[in-house]
């Protein structure tokens, strides 16, 4: 707002210099000018009449001249008064429109309005750093979920377009460089209900600046950032960064779980892939035998790097090695997309394939002529760019790399179910075995679209039956959350992945677990199991009637009805799709 006010001050003081003289010589003259009365009489306008008399004749509006007829000498000088006046009007206020037009009062106005905005925020919300493909996909599933988000990018276009997008909530957007302080605390940074910042830019530098930043200003914020360097990432890990996400070593150590564990692998995708998507079919990546991999950039020595760990040497094929740098092993000149090349790196002998160059068209290319050569290999495709998601489906390919997908992915599960977060991290240290049992579990569960997944905190703001059950001495055991509220001799389709209880932590808890106020629990299953378990957790009656077996009400009415005998306390019947597969 200071910047605002200034603004408008350094624009119009010489104009409203102007016009404060132009009034006072007018009032002045007029004042000093001698009229007649109408006996004869000389006489002289007081300040004050004269003042009025010159603002409503300066804006051309003419009352006509007061006390008496003015004399020539006055008229002359009321003449003299209008034109000037007038002129000067029109100088203040074409210099005020073109201070409105003018792109810094805009920015300074839009940058007023968003501040406000943000200050009247009431509930937590996460700033977002970037609203490119990433930062996109992260705003829609946040808002999914009810978080409110505050996002600040660069590009005005962007920022343009997030306010036409048809989101949950309205997300307060602000175009200005993420990489300034001004702009971070403008966005809320110092907020008290800011839960964490986000930095989702395509530059390194600016994500750490962000990190950094946010660090200083606000200590106890949870920050995540998003970095394709080594170098970046050790800087930013020094500092206390939260989390750090690359997008090419999070999908190679995917790639490695599905070389050792496909089950773990799928599990995996299975929960993390969010509402709307379809469930994922197994892949099994061969684990011995010629790999190639196409590109040798961030992506490929990611993935070369991983793939030398599981005991396989990668074969690379570069056209640019000066540039990307020449592998240790040495390497195959060319793009991968000429059969020259493929053939010349043995392609006749490959079991797999990576297309891991930064441009889609040869990735594509790489992967059609690969196939006429082999079909049955096993293809992983890295995708840049969204806009090529349809071409991308058409060919097919086993495993698809697409770094804002994973990104956006990896920071929804962080913010929005931290329990999963949690949960996929201790099952990367169980048998592929289990994994492949619990997979069995949610596939009786669900048909084609993705589980839900949601958390429960037994607080009275999630769950306040149970926990004033709990505060009545009654027990509740985790067989209760899991009791269809409607027939309580069904289950709810749905599984309990984690109870966290404090420090401690427990896979796949039993049903007669006994529950204790302040316990996390994650679930998953079907979405309308969990619309149903919010009856058992937040309406007493439900609950006791979960509980008892008896269907209790408040309204004294309701219950003389059914002492009568003229009301059924039995429940209704739950339908087919209720009961679980």
């Amino acid at each position: 707002m200071h910047s605002i006010y200034f603004l408008i001050f350094r624009r119009m003081r010489q104009p409203l210099l102007t016009l404060v003289v132009t009034y006072a010589v007018a009032v002045l003259g007029l004042s000093l000018i001698p009229g007649q009365d109408d006996a004869g009489n000389v006489w002289h306008m007081d300040l004050f009449h004269a003042f009025y008399f010159v603002s409503f004749m300066a804006t051309t509006i003419g009352f006509g001249e007061i006390p008496y007829p003015f004399t020539d000498a006055q008229r002359l000088w009321v003449t003299f008064s209008l034109y000037a006046t007038v002129v000067v009007w029109f100088y203040a206020i074409g210099t005020l429109l073109s201070l409105v037009q003018d792109k810094t009062f805009q920015q300074a106005m839009t940058e007023g309005k968003f501040t406000k905005r943000v200050k009247r925020i009431r509930d937590p919300f996460y700033l977002v750093c970037g609203y490119g493909e990433t930062g996109s996909a992260l705003v829609h599933a946040l808002t999914e979920r009810d978080h409110s988000v505050v996002a600040v990018d660069i590009n005005a276009d962007r920022v343009n377009m997030l306010q036409l997008e048809n989101l949950r909530q309205y997300v307060p957007a602000l175009e200005g460089d993420a990489s300034r302080p001004l702009h971070l605390l403008e966005a809320g940074l110092k907020h008290p209900l800011c839960r964490g910042v986000v930095a989702l830019t395509n530059v390194n530098e600016v994500n750490l600046k962000i990190a950094i930043t946010s660090k200083l200003l606000h200590p106890e914020v949870k920050v995540i950032c998003r970095t394709d360097s080594h170098d970046i990432e050790e800087n930013m890990a020094s500092f206390g960064t939260d989390y750090i996400i690359n997008p090419f070593d999070t999908f190679a150590n995917h790639l490695a779980t599905a070389l050792q564990a496909p089950g773990l692998y799928l599990l995996h995708a299975w929960l993390t892939g969010g509402r709307g998507h379809s469930l994922e079919e197994p892949v099994y990546p061969p684990a011995s035998g010629r790999w190639l991999v196409c590109g040798y950039g961030r992506f490929g020595k990611a993935i070369c790097h991983r793939l030398k760990k599981e005991g396989i040497e990668p074969i690379v094929i570069e056209a640019m090695p000066d540039v990307t740098g020449m592998p240790e092993e040495g390497y195959v000149l060319g793009r991968g997309t000429e059969a020259k090349t493929l053939l010349e790196a043995g392609i006749e002998e490959a079991v797999g394939l990576v297309a891991g160059t930064d441009n889609d068209a040869n990735n594509l290319s790489i992967i059609m002529t690969a196939r006429e050569l082999r079909p049955e290999l096993f293809v992983i495709l890295r995708q840049n760019q969204k806009e090529n998601q349809s071409i991308i489906n058409a060919v097919k390919a086993d495993m698809v790399m697409h770094a804002s997908a994973i990104i956006a992915n990896r920071i929804r599960v962080l913010l929005g179910t931290p329990l999963l977060y949690q949960f996929t991290s201790l099952a990367m240290h169980e048998s592929d075995g289990w994994a492949c049992e619990l997979v069995s579990r949610i596939s009786a569960l669900v048909t084609t679209e993705g589980p839900a997944i949601w958390e429960v905190a037994l607080t009275t703001h999630e769950a306040l039956a149970v926990c004033s059950a709990m505060g009545q001495g009654r027990s509740v055991n985790l067989q209760h959350l899991l009791t269809d509220p409607r027939a309580r001799e069904q289950s709810l389709p749905c599984i309990p992945l984690l109870l966290k209880r404090g420090d401690q932590r427990t896979m796949l808890p039993v049903y007669e677990t006994p529950l204790k106020l302040g316990d996390n629990i994650l679930f998953c299953g079907r979405y309308s199991a969990r619309d149903r378990m919010e009856w058992g957790l937040q309406n007493i009656h439900s609950l006791n009637y979960i509980l008892t077996g008896k269907a209790a009400t408040g309204s004294w009415l309701w219950r003389l009805l059914q002492r009568k005998g003229l009301i059924s306390t039995d429940p209704p019947s739950p339908s087919n799709d209720d009961v679980p597969g």
